[in-house]
């Protein structure tokens, strides 16, 4: 099975994360990094009762899911030599991406971007801030030059949608779609 990397920083919008877990758990074996600030941020807008790694892990018991803290730098996905078709980071915080565009590889999210980045494999990188201040643009402007794909959780409305899952799906379709993973998760435009 074909490994990938999803990471799930502290920025409000861990329902997108979550659903894209949910779809990459179909097709492959992923290497799940979460940020303490993300299992709060969890705890808040989900009806999980998470309030650290060990509950979050009970209610996500795959055989191919490995679940990593972002403050594990030990782990097989630190290194180049683990490899993995890409990595999603979503949501994406500033912090985080403010990070890996100046290589400050400090937790386990940072050091496997940084590890993408150098290694020349897919990063896709959600981030979910509003408005944009000069300095987010610029670090997304310097990590787009380097390759970063950088696909903000904006969603379309030619597809109607009718409900708050039809949303999610669409934005975490487009997210799957920009890492060449086939899905049928929104109903796309047919001109």
């Amino acid at each position: 099975m074909k490994k990938i990397i999803l990471a799930i920083s502290g920025a409000s919008g861990i329902i997108y994360g979550l659903k894209l877990l949910e779809e990459l758990l179909k097709n492959f074996h992923v290497e799940l990094i979460l940020s303490s600030s993300s299992l709060k941020v969890m705890k808040h807008e989900t009806d999980f009762n998470i309030n650290n790694l060990n509950d979050f892990k009970k209610f996500y018991q795959f055989e191919n899911l490995n679940i990593y803290s972002d403050m594990d730098l030990t782990a097989s996905i630190a290194s180049g030599s683990y490899l993995t078709e890409g990595m999603f980071i979503v949501p994406c915080s500033m912090k985080t991406l403010s990070a890996i565009a100046h290589g400050y590889a400090n937790n386990l999210i940072t050091r496997a971007a940084d590890v993408m980045i150098k290694e020349r494999r897919k990063l896709i990188l959600s981030p979910r801030e509003m408005p944009l201040s000069p300095l987010h643009l610029e670090n997304m402007l310097k990590l787009s030059r380097i390759g970063v794909i950088i696909a903000p959780p904006i969603p379309a409305f030619y597809c109607k949608p009718e409900t708050i899952d039809d949303i999610v799906n669409f934005v975490v379709g487009k997210l799957l779609d920009a890492m060449g993973i086939e899905n049928n998760l929104y109903r796309r435009w047919n001109g």
